[in-house]
């Protein structure tokens, strides 16, 4: 295994074989295999530690895996935060795009037929 040095708290490694990725999480490890589709995996991860840093400094940090748990929550809670805001931008900008197309193509029509 070939071993990627990430900054905090998540540690990761990457099977050249079989393609698993193992992530050392404050002292546990989580085997996973990615799916096809991802390309960069090691980039999903080090976007994690950045919430998972993030959330440390929030949080005064002891050894209790209480602490670890409100940690990884406040984590997980802020990514799905950023995850809803980009959703709902999304939204908008698809939206804007669908109406702008519409009101080309009504613009084209009137041309034609004029």
């Amino acid at each position: 295994m070939s071993y990627i040095e990430t900054k905090g708290s998540i540690g990761m490694e990457r099977s050249k074989d079989d393609g698993i990725i193992t992530i050392d999480l404050y002292g546990i490890k989580f085997r996973f295999k990615p799916d096809n589709n991802v390309e960069n995996p090691e980039q999903i991860i080090d976007e994690l530690n950045k919430y998972i840093v993030n959330a440390e400094k929030h949080i005064k940090y002891t050894a209790s895996d209480r602490n670890r748990l409100a940690i990884l929550l406040l984590a997980c809670m802020n990514l799905s935060k950023d995850f809803r805001e980009l959703k709902i931008k999304y939204d908008r900008f698809e939206s804007e795009v669908m109406d702008r197309t519409a009101s080309l193509l009504n613009k084209i029509e009137h041309e034609i037929c004029d």
